[in-house]
């Protein structure tokens, strides 16, 4: 009896304690939110949309962040943005967004009450499908207008220039980015941004025509409070299998998100 009575709490504690959660468990628990805004069915982009938003759903589950994904902009207030610590435009227009959303995002990057990170569509400024150009986020994206782009696509070789910038943590000096679709200006952003990195258009392969002279392709706008990064690549899904890239989008979250 005495011998059963034994195993019989054995095993309750064998139960108890598997139900307690382990320090990995605790350490994997949400710790924040995540605004992930994309266009929905944009056939162009959505290769990228779709990559992206399974790398930012397997690293939340590492990292403790959990991601909330919105096809337009009419979610987006003040409280909604309250409830979040990083914005990710994953390749939505600066145009498009509801007058509330834009007002209450503008405001968040001014007072820094949320860490932006933004992607490719993020600078296609100008006037298109029949909106005017936000002056917001033409000063936000460094008061540029887009002027052309590289149809054909080419990789190229990025040079970073700010290497002790958190977002640039752990990068090589130069690194590739393979078969993307190049934005080129009306003018560089350099005067009006801090320029983290810039693409060498002499490196394109195949060689192309359209290009800017000085071409920076990642930059932060360090006249908003908040912490804000903005990657001009990001066209394919095959991006996310970069390791280099992987790295400065998760190197942007852990910025972003202080």
């Amino acid at each position: 009896m005495l011998r059963l009575r034994n195993i019989y709490f054995a095993v309750l504690l064998m139960a108890f304690f598997s139900t307690v959660p382990s320090r990995s468990q605790s350490a994997a628990r949400v710790r924040y939110r995540v605004i992930a805004l994309a266009e929905p069915g944009h056939g162009l982009h959505q290769g990228f949309v779709d990559a992206a938003l399974e790398f930012l759903e397997k690293t939340g589950a590492k990292e403790g962040f959990a991601v909330d994904y919105i096809r337009t902009t009419d979610p987006i207030t003040h409280d909604y943005l309250a409830q979040h610590k990083v914005f990710v435009q994953l390749n939505y227009p600066p145009y498009r967004w509801t007058p509330v959303a834009e007002a209450a995002f503008k405001k968040a990057m001014e007072q820094g009450t949320i860490g932006y990170i933004g992607f490719h569509h993020a600078t296609l400024l100008g006037k298109f499908d029949g909106f005017e150009m936000s002056p917001f986020f033409y000063d936000f994206m460094g008061r540029i207008q887009f002027k052309s782009y590289i149809p054909e696509f080419a990789t190229g070789t990025v040079h970073v220039e700010a290497p002790k910038h958190p977002v640039m943590k752990g990068l090589p000096k130069s690194f590739v980015i393979e078969n993307d679709e190049w934005y080129t200006y009306d003018r560089s952003p350099r005067p009006n941004v801090h320029v983290l990195a810039c693409v060498d258009e002499n490196s394109y392969q195949p060689a192309r025509d359209v290009k800017m002279g000085d071409h920076p392709v990642v930059w932060s706008n360090e006249h908003y409070r908040a912490r804000n990064v903005y990657f001009q690549f990001g066209h394919h899904g095959e991006l996310l299998g970069n390791a280099n890239f992987q790295d400065l989008v998760l190197n942007a979250i852990h910025w972003a998100a202080k």
